[in-house]
């Protein structure tokens, strides 16, 4: 049996310092992963990495749900995953997940913790909407203001230019044209839509 633990913050600024303060009390320092990406998806790397080596009779564990993620749906689906496969995820600020079950009683606590994660699951998912919200609110009021410059726009050079013909004309595939930009997933295509839309 492993033990590991997940931490995630939505962006670089950010700071993982409380989450691995709790995290450490359970959890190796080695065996805990992290992520600086948003939770609107699962599409991380180091979370990726946790799910496929965990294995049946291991323990995840996790400070609050909404670290997981903040997508409702596919939270509760990776915890069918993990339960399907055995692994058990611990969250902190749920204390019925943390709780040893007793024999014959597991029913009583998949209920338990089914309603919670459907309460909890439910806000951060809403709170995710109240961000966005607040990000459109702040960008209307900058242009009313004239103080809005949008996102900075990616400098195309000759080496994605190079990838991206190679990609194109099907000579490479989109996981290569990345390792040849060094560029992640959303950034190259957020780019390559850039540049065909300035062709």
């Amino acid at each position: 049996m492993r033990i590991y633990g997940y931490s995630r913050v939505s962006t670089k600024d950010q700071n993982l310092d409380r989450q691995l303060v709790e995290l450490k009390k359970f959890v190796e320092d080695r065996f805990i992963f992290q992520d600086k990406l948003s939770g609107k998806d699962f599409d991380r790397p180091q979370y990726q990495l946790m799910r496929k080596v965990a294995q049946k009779g291991d323990i995840i564990y996790v400070k609050s749900l909404d670290r997981l993620g903040r997508n409702k749906s596919q939270v509760k689906e990776e915890l069918e995953y993990y339960k399907n496969e055995g692994v058990r995820v611990k969250v902190l600020d749920i204390p019925t997940t943390m709780m040893d079950i007793p024999e014959g009683q597991e029913w009583l606590m998949d209920m338990i913790n089914n309603l919670l994660i459907e309460v909890l699951a439910t806000m951060a998912e809403q709170e995710r909407v109240n961000i966005k919200q607040r990000q459109a609110e702040g960008i209307a009021i900058a242009k009313e203001k004239g103080a809005y410059k949008g996102r900075k726009k990616i400098e195309v050079d000759d080496t994605f230019k190079d990838a991206y013909d190679k990609w194109k004309a099907g000579e490479i595939t989109a996981v290569k044209a990345m390792e040849i930009t060094g560029l992640k997933r959303n950034t190259f295509y957020r780019r390559v839509s850039e540049y065909e839309e300035n062709k």
